[in-house]
């Protein structure tokens, strides 16, 4: 589907030669000399890019660039003026211009500026995560940061974003790599540029080699055309290389000559290709073993690890995980549905887990709560049974500071009895509209009665 692009200029003679040149190239034009007319036609059609003079009447370009900021903000604009100055391109950008071009304009020129402001929009289109930001002191997408093992993660982003240095991310699975990788990138300033990630353990060595350098016609089976590779595609951008550890010692050679060279070789091919991506890679196992075992060459090593990131497993940062808990289930709900309650005694349980799958397994326990949970409650039971399991093995918890200890299983049994007592009273002491209720079989909630003492008052 051709990109659409919307003009608006008094002069007919400029609208007539724009339209007249960008449908030639291929895209889908609507025009209006008026501003008004200009904004019903936004109001009721979808477009990729506005293209606006600044001095137009009774309306200005200003007016038109202002409410679109505010009406269709994923508009990329840009403005136009034969009385260019300074001032006026300053205001521009601050009210959100792409970009800003003086008349009499090179078309060659114009149209390398529209398919810059049009591949800036596909790349934020193309990568969501990084659109919005989380309202927090960092202010990067998904990151959430309430302990200090992450605020100095958030603070080693900020330090490094704007260089081009090689960074080497270490965590265990599932605590967010790929989005420091992204937060890297998005407040870089190859940020309008394409951010390409790969699995490196997810590919077998041939297929790596493909995906990473590309390949030339003919150069194995199935090769039927050339095919560009990670590193010219993301040309201006930002490559990520996660389980760096897993690539074989041949790849790893290839790579080296890429940050050294800033050149690669298509598979099969002679020819060197002059490549200009940043590399940010990632490892959830330590690389100075793989050394040691001979996996890994130590010379690449220090080639990835100029900068390194260490992200700390969830259980060492419990301050994140009652913040993270409330991001997802935002997340799941949208900006404007309730959020669940969670009593205090749940909340303690979430807490005290120890998240082997760390933030990932986070987000998953959450989609399982929100999908069992009754009244707008997270109750227990709607907890994923693994960390149920896991809370009855937990051990003893203190009552307070020196004071007695109650086995968290017994905890656990006392509120499932009065849970259970409260939907019995619901259901008027029928106990085979209750079992059919909580989803079991009349014999278990018999079972269950007798253990947590609450059948012996009800016969």
């Amino acid at each position: 589907m051709p990109q659409k692009i919307m003009l608006v200029d008094n002069e007919a003679s400029i609208l007539s030669v724009l339209s007249t040149v960008l449908k030639v190239e291929g895209y889908e034009v609507k025009s209006s000399r008026e501003v008004e007319k200009a904004k019903e036609i936004i109001r009721e059609e979808d477009f990729d890019l506005l293209i606006s003079d600044i001095r137009m009447t009774p309306l200005s370009g200003m007016d038109l660039l202002k409410w679109v900021r505010n009406e269709k903000p994923d508009i990329s604009v840009i403005m136009l003026t034969a009385y260019g100055s300074v001032e006026t391109a300053i205001e521009a950008m601050k009210l959100g211009a792409f970009d800003y071009v003086t008349k009499p304009f090179k078309v060659d020129e114009l149209l390398i500026t529209i398919q810059r402001a049009l591949e800036y929009k596909n790349v934020l289109s193309e990568n969501v995560d990084l659109k919005a930001q989380l309202n927090t002191k960092y202010q990067f997408e998904n990151i959430v940061a309430e302990s200090t093992p992450m605020k100095n993660v958030c603070s080693m982003i900020e330090r490094v974003a704007p260089t081009d240095t090689t960074v080497l991310i270490y965590g265990e699975s599932g605590t967010g790599k790929e989005l420091v990788a992204k937060a890297i990138h998005s407040h870089s300033t190859r940020r309008n540029n394409k951010f390409m990630a790969v699995n490196c353990a997810a590919l077998p060595e041939q297929l790596l080699e493909s995906e990473m350098f590309g390949h030339v016609k003919g150069a194995f089976t199935g090769a039927a055309t050339n095919k560009k590779g990670l590193f010219e595609s993301a040309e201006g951008g930002t490559i990520f290389l996660d389980e760096i550890g897993s690539i074989s010692l041949n790849i790893q050679g290839k790579l080296l000559r890429v940050l050294q060279e800033k050149e690669i070789r298509r598979v099969g091919g002679n020819d060197t290709i002059k490549v200009d991506a940043r590399v940010l890679a990632a490892t959830n196992v330590k690389l100075e073993d793989l050394i040691k075992q001979g996996l890994f060459r130590e010379d690449l090593y220090y080639r990835l690890n100029i900068i390194p990131i260490n992200i700390e497993p969830l259980h060492n940062r419990k301050a994140d995980i009652g913040p993270l808990i409330f991001h997802f289930l935002r997340q799941e709900l949208g900006p404007t549905r309730e959020l669940p309650t969670i009593p205090k005694e749940v909340m303690h349980i979430l807490e005290n887990y120890k998240w082997p799958g760390n933030v990932r397994e986070i987000e998953n326990a959450i989609k399982h709560c929100l999908a069992f949970a009754r009244n707008n409650t997270i109750n227990l039971q709607d907890l994923p049974p693994r960390i149920i399991t896991a809370a009855q093995t937990m051990g003893k918890e203190p009552e307070d500071e020196g004071g007695r200890f109650e086995s968290l299983k017994g905890f656990l049994r006392a509120k499932e009895g009065e849970y259970l007592r409260q939907v019995l009273d619901n259901f008027g002491g029928d106990k085979e509209k209750a079992a059919g209720a909580l989803k079991i079989s009349l014999a278990t909630l018999y079972r269950k009665l007798s253990e947590s003492g609450v059948g012996e008052s009800d016969e």
